[in-house]
């Protein structure tokens, strides 16, 4: 009986793909480091504060601030700095001050990550490839950030190049499903009609695929039919 479900694998991480849009991320540092996390945390549209002396910011950390893309205390972190924050991206060669970002955070129940000590993080950041609305991440649950990197670089080669616009337009016609079938009954009928649209058409013809090819497509739902491009082209 136990042999029809799979094994538990304990000490993995459990892989989310968090949705931080408009929430407040707190980075603490300026260096090499944290400008890595900065961007991580704006690509996801988080609202981010670097706290670190001016003298203490790299060039692309002081670019980001100069450009308004983040906001900036110029000083080192006060226990105030956590107020109303959501995350906190620690990123300073200072072991001591570190663990008391840390405790603080545990205090407040505020998620944390304390670069280069896993003892001291609630996630990692793993090695990601991104094309567009794709991310791939690697994770090696803090043991081998290069061997995370590695295994990223060896996935990422075997993708094809148009992947991400493939995806952005799988997802526009998801979208229009739902305009015309918007009920949830019929969410197990769409799921298994855009599964077949993504099985049955090739990566090139998803990335070919515009809005009228789209609505052509969506004349075809009702009866359940997935059309192939080629047809539904030349019955327009």
């Amino acid at each position: 009986m136990s042999q029809k479900f799979p094994p538990v694998q304990g000490g993995g991480s459990l892989i989310v793909a968090w949705q931080a849009r408009d929430k407040n991320v707190l980075v603490v540092g300026g260096g090499e480091v944290a400008a890595g996390r900065i961007l991580h945390a704006l690509n996801a549209d988080a609202k981010v504060t670097v706290v670190c002396p001016s003298s203490g910011l790299n060039d692309e950390v002081s670019f980001r601030i100069s450009e308004s893309q983040v906001s900036h205390i110029d000083r080192n972190f006060e226990p105030r700095d956590l107020d109303g924050v959501d995350m906190v991206l620690c990123a300073i060669d200072d072991p001591a001050a570190s663990t008391r970002v840390w405790q603080l955070c545990k205090e407040k129940r505020i998620p944390a990550n304390i670069a280069d000590v896993p003892s001291e993080c609630d996630f990692y950041f793993g090695s990601v490839h991104r094309d567009g609305p794709l991310q791939v991440m690697v994770s090696t649950n803090g043991n081998g950030p290069k061997i995370a990197s590695m295994v990223r670089k060896k996935i990422a080669d075997t993708l094809p190049d148009n992947m991400g616009a493939a995806i952005d337009n799988a997802g526009k016609l998801r979208k229009k499903l739902r305009e015309i079938a918007p009920n949830p009954e019929q969410g197990p009928k769409r799921m298994k009609w855009m599964s077949g649209v993504c099985e049955s058409w090739s990566l090139e013809e998803l990335v070919q695929m515009d809005d009228k090819d789209m609505d052509s497509l969506l004349t075809h739902f009702e009866s359940g039919k997935v059309a192939s491009l080629s047809d539904i082209r030349s019955s327009s």
